[in-house]
């Protein structure tokens, strides 16, 4: 199924998202809708969160991918497809390629995390790392693909992949047809622009919110000048959705479509995937937790019922353990607190006791002795402390401090 150019009518476009519906039966999972007491209770209505994250291969991309690749002539499918990706995009491609019976070749950046590599060989896909940067593996895709004669698989630039994503709106108005708005992290725009023409086609009344990472927000300022504009990115957490540029026929469709586009922290982002782990007890990346940072930063300016699309789940071990490092520091969890105690015998016990009597967990602890500040008989103690938030530090700061111990900061 190749649309060619988008048709400026919707109710068209809508038709082919429905098609796209039918061609994923069987092979992308109806995601599950889960509500959040947490979320609503902050917006002030119900909150539900459309799982992408436990979609096959950990993320929407296979819809798109699928429906792309399918769609196919049989002399393109034999010439084998490409594509460029630093994980979900590239995993879509190799699985949705090996239920069709076609070879991929999937392009990834040299620093790519180890678990998406190898996850994109194990769904079938040969593997080639190449450039340091996302342009750079691109191009080398893209250069690959004209030298073999092969279809190259864009991530978000195509009718295609746009109504295979566009499946997740369906999905949405089936699951929670009263639903007002949805919230939807926002990349190139595949994904925002596929959910934006299903529901707005059935639901004109939707209000839908895109959201994009401060450090690689290219939708506003494109929006404002009414064309794509290319803007330099910044370091972002959110590697899901760090584009430095929005895709053309995206572009056209979102910034008829979508009703707002906000962009979101790297504190919110860490603040959103904790909340995703500890309340909802679910893993997701933080291109994937985009919405609810969104949700969280600005709780009170969502009509609800709400729904927050997890687009994915798919993050490296490590990183996740220094995410939620960041996460609970930016949620007043963590405490570091300098003291200065007399250096003696059963000083140190002391101090921990009082510390288990306020309910902190301490991480660790050092001492210093030799600075010339300190008295001869005087240690310097520097704590880091796990707490239950920011009103609790305060109690533990003063706490310590009425027990005679000097608090240095």
């Amino acid at each position: 199924m190749s649309f060619g150019t988008p048709s400026p009518l919707h109710h068209l476009i809508l038709d082919d998202v429905r098609g796209a519906q039918k061609m994923l039966s069987g092979v992308a999972r109806a995601t599950a809708m889960e509500g959040s007491r947490h979320l609503s209770s902050l917006v002030g209505a119900p909150v539900h969160l459309k799982c992408e994250n436990l979609q096959r291969t950990g993320s929407f991309k296979l819809r798109g991918a699928y429906v792309r690749i399918a769609g196919l002539r049989p002399e393109e499918r034999a010439a084998g497809v490409v594509a460029a990706s630093a994980g979900n995009h590239a995993q879509g491609v190799a699985l949705a390629s090996s239920l069709l019976g076609v070879h991929s070749t999937v392009f990834m950046p040299i620093g790519a995390p180890l678990p998406k590599v190898a996850a994109t060989r194990h769904y079938g896909a040969e593997v080639i790392l190449h450039g340091t940067v996302v342009d750079e593996t691109l191009a080398a895709a893209q250069a690959y693909a004209h030298e073999r004669g092969a279809v190259f698989i864009h991530p978000f630039d195509h009718p295609d992949i746009i109504a295979g994503q566009g499946t997740v709106g369906l999905e949405i108005l089936e699951q929670c047809p009263e639903v007002r708005t949805i919230v939807v992290g926002i990349g190139g725009g595949g994904l925002a622009a596929g959910i934006a023409v299903a529901v707005k086609a059935l639901r004109p009344d939707v209000r839908i919110v895109g959201v994009q990472a401060a450090a690689a927000a290219s939708y506003p300022p494109s929006l404002a000048a009414g064309r794509p504009v290319a803007v330099e990115t910044s370091p972002t957490m959110a590697d899901g959705i760090k584009v430095g540029r929005p895709g053309d026929i995206p572009f056209s469709l979102v910034s008829e479509l979508v009703d707002e586009v906000r962009t979101v922290s790297e504190d919110e982002l860490a603040s959103a995937l904790l909340l995703c782990l500890e309340r909802a007890k679910l893993v997701v990346e933080p291109a994937g937790a985009s919405p609810v940072a969104a949700l969280l930063s600005d709780p009170g300016s969502f009509r609800g019922p709400v729904v927050a699309v997890l687009s994915g789940g798919n993050v490296d071990p490590l990183l996740m353990q220094r995410i939620l490092r960041h996460g609970m520091s930016a949620a007043g969890r963590y405490l570091s607190v300098r003291l200065r105690l007399k250096d003696r015998p059963g000083a140190l016990a002391s101090l921990l006791g009082e510390l288990t009597v306020l309910d902190v967990n301490v991480l660790d602890v050092s001492h210093v002795r030799t600075d010339p500040r300190l008295g001869l008989t005087e240690v310097e103690v520097e704590l880091h402390l796990e707490t239950k938030g920011p009103e609790h530090c305060a109690e533990v700061t003063a706490a310590l401090g009425e027990a005679g111990y000097i608090v240095l900061g």
